[in-house]
């Protein structure tokens, strides 16, 4: 019986392309940004590297050359970039005079969307994944391993593995199957009066201000948008005094490599582009991920429309039946973004932390919990038809 080979690759282009497209194609929950040509492109363009403090750590278990798991890993030397939070246990390890960097991150890079992230043929190979990390994470004596936005599929492989499991909220919207909207009026009118009435401001807003939009879909997106969102998104970057992750050639390498990924709304007042927002899409689960925004002069509710309204009505007009909001944000509900429970898992190398940890973890799942339910009972929909 031969035996199963696990590989460490220090960059993906060694890994075969189309034989991860292909495992990823086989998961419960695939999404774009597992793709071999999205993770190679973090790389190749300087986005998540080393010098970024991304240093790729890529597993693959194989068997006879056939490739029967991967999973994407990064040694990190901070926090940033990852959307679940733990500031405070390096803080603790700091207090305690104990190094936390570098730690291990299984995650895709500035992606905070859940999906497949141990491609495997089955849960055994996932098991010999998350193990494969441990051994890894140790012999790069890192402190800890993480898993960030697993799918509830693979939460068996991770209990099997014996790693802690966290809790956190997202907030999406999603179709109605029963009673779908048949536009983003007909979702509007799903809405209780007061959520309704504040959208409708919002856009006449918009509207009042001389602002258009269009919606540039694949390879309808020109290297002059390109180069126009990229500017707006390194604004919202400046604006918050920050650097922006993903340079100009990562965008580059998505219109080359994956242009059905992506659509643009361009907000234009008087023929002149002043706005952009991008979101990923999938349009074989119909699946769409709100990503980024920006702007070159500010307009009152402008972020609502770009991020939230256009990509909506997009995502209703094309049948789609999810829309991903990104990390964190209780203002989406009021605009008909429902919470979500995400997912992550983790290993602590120091017995004594990884105690304190798992007990704050059980504790802060059942506050989780909670805060689901109450932010449920607040629902920004009518409670039947023809009631507000």
């Amino acid at each position: 019986m031969s035996a199963d080979v696990i590989r460490v690759h220090h960059d993906p282009g060694t890994i075969d392309a189309a034989a991860w497209d292909a495992l990823l194609a086989a998961q419960p929950r695939p999404t774009p940004f597992m793709r071999h040509a999205y993770l190679g492109a973090l790389h190749a363009s300087g986005s998540a590297v080393p010098r970024t403090g991304w240093t790729p750590r890529f597993l693959t278990l194989q068997r006879d050359g056939e490739l029967l798991g991967a999973v994407p890993a990064y040694l990190k030397a901070h926090s940033w970039g990852e959307y679940v939070f733990d500031w405070a246990w390096a803080d603790a390890y700091r207090r305690h005079r104990l190094a936390y960097y570098p730690k291990l991150v299984a995650a895709v890079p500035f992606t905070p969307v859940p999906g497949s992230r141990l491609l495997a043929r089955d849960d055994a190979a996932r098991v010999t994944l998350l193990r494969a990390l441990v051994d890894l994470a140790r012999q790069e004596d890192a402190s800890s391993a993480h898993l960030l936005f697993p799918d509830d599929t693979e939460s068996p492989a991770i209990d099997a593995a014996g790693w802690m499991r966290r809790s956190g909220v997202q907030f999406h919207w999603t179709r109605d199957e029963a009673n779908p909207a048949a536009d983003f009026d007909a979702f509007l009118a799903k809405l209780r009066h007061d959520k309704r009435k504040k959208i409708m401001q919002e856009r006449r807003r918009v509207a009042a201000a001389g602002v258009e939009f269009a919606a540039l879909e694949g390879d309808a997106i020109a290297a002059a948008d390109w180069d126009f969102f990229h500017q707006c998104y390194r604004l919202t970057y400046a604006a918050h005094g920050s650097t922006p992750y993903l340079t100009r050639g990562f965008f580059a390498a998505m219109a080359a490599a994956m242009p059905e990924h992506w659509v643009m709304f361009v907000a234009r007042r008087a023929g002149r582009p002043i706005a952009a927002s991008l979101i990923a899409v999938d349009a074989a689960r119909g699946e769409a991920y709100g990503r980024y925004w920006g702007c070159v002069e500010q307009v009152d509710c402008l972020h609502f429309e770009a991020c939230y309204y256009q990509p909506l009505a997009w995502c209703i007009a094309q049948g789609y039946r999810r829309f991903e909001g990104g990390a964190q944000g209780e203002h989406k509900m009021s605009r008909g973004l429902m919470p979500v429970a995400t997912r992550s898992a983790h290993w602590l190398a120091h017995p004594q932390f990884a105690r304190a940890v798992d007990e704050f973890l059980a504790a802060e799942r059942r506050g989780i919990a909670e805060y689901v339910d109450e932010l449920r009972e607040h629902t920004p929909f009518r409670a039947m038809p023809g009631t507000d």
